[in-house]
């Protein structure tokens, strides 16, 4: 499907029955009965002379077309928004023979639901020029914004439900970045007008300076460290919160100097605390650096059957990219919590 968009569709589908032939045995046939859109927008971005192609999945609620439109930014930086489709609040979870089974607690049944693959780079979102890679909030929400434009022009039987910008971990910066920036938009008149009514940000890093100070208090009242460990690590923090106040005024070195000098207070503490799950303290992390199985997503995903039914081309999928993380390092310790007092104050919801 191509259109003449500024941002242009170079693939997939729109269909109420939609089939994903799946490689296993015996030979599987899935129906999703709900409205599926799975796409790829290509973008002309800001001044490049390069195109990039942003990949995102669209369930409409089961429910009502009517329902708001929510879309989900997986943190990372750099990890896919598959993650929260299989694992967390899409309509589906992957079983052990690949196949698909509902989630009986999917967003989808109450909300129309876009996940996206960003920054550039991410799952199945990709540019063949690095210099398409982003580094800060304002590259990463133009984008996103540029997108939704694209989206809404695509779709607009859906350009005036109410809206919502959720997301987890990283999303914490991502989250109220794109807030303002669509807010920005409205006020600015610029393109289509997003009915944004609020934005929800789950265990996000939001405002570096005060969350990494807390994680040694956190730490010994879960007794994850003893009051030694405590005050050990306690006497990187002030080293950490200048060099946040310094990466707020100044540029790139600074910014990674912080992320250094602020990781050291994170890392001390898992020292110490050893193969402990940093998502879930009850649990061990027994697999891998992020302690969940994502395996089965990645070998769902990857099937030539899914990839072509996806339109994605040869593109390998990969649940988080090394390459958007360490582009994004000069981003992490910014402090994304001076916006949002200004988006409350004009009667946008957070929670």
């Amino acid at each position: 499907l191509v259109s003449n968009f500024r941002v242009k569709i170079f693939s997939g589908f729109n269909t109420r029955l939609l089939y994903l032939f799946l490689s296993i045995a015996p030979f599987f046939c899935l129906l999703l009965p709900s409205k599926f859109f799975g796409s790829s927008f290509r973008l002309l971005l800001n001044a490049l002379s390069t195109i990039c192609r942003m990949f995102y999945l669209f369930f409409e609620s089961r429910n009502s077309k009517k329902d708001p439109v929510v879309i989900w930014l997986t943190g990372g930086p750099g990890c896919s928004s598959e993650l929260a489709v299989f694992f967390e609040n899409g309509p589906f979870a992957i079983a052990q023979n690949l196949s698909l089974v509902w989630n009986d607690y999917g967003w989808d049944k109450i909300s129309n639901l876009i996940y996206v693959d960003q920054p550039t780079g991410t799952g199945f979102s990709y540019s063949p020029d690095s210099r398409d890679l982003r580094h800060d909030e304002k590259g990463v929400t133009n984008d996103l914004y540029d997108f939704l434009q694209a989206f809404f022009a695509e779709h607009p039987e859906y350009a005036e439900n109410d809206f919502y910008i959720t997301g987890e971990s990283y999303g914490g910066h991502y989250v109220p970045a794109f807030a303002s920036r669509i807010h920005q938009g409205n006020k600015a008149k610029e393109g289509i007008h997003i009915n944004l009514k609020g934005f929800a940000i789950g265990n996000g890093l939001t405002d570096p300076a005060i969350q990494y100070q807390a994680y040694t208090d956190y730490a010994l009242e879960m007794k994850i460290i003893q009051e030694a460990d405590y005050k050990r690590i306690n006497k990187f923090v002030p080293a950490c919160e200048s060099a946040i106040k310094l990466c707020g005024t100044s540029g790139t070195t600074s910014c990674l100097a912080a992320y250094t000098v602020c990781d050291t207070i994170f890392n001390s503490i898992m020292g110490v605390a050893g193969k402990i799950n940093y998502y879930d303290i009850r649990k061990k992390c027994d697999v891998g650096e992020l302690c969940y199985d994502f395996s089965n997503m990645e070998k769902f995903l990857n099937q030539k059957s899914v990839k072509a039914a996806l339109g994605v081309g040869d593109l390998d999928f990969i649940s988080c990219s090394p390459s958007v993380y360490q582009a994004m390092l000069i981003d992490f310790m910014r402090d994304l919590e001076v916006g949002i007092p200004a988006l409350i104050e004009d009667g946008i919801k957070l929670l």
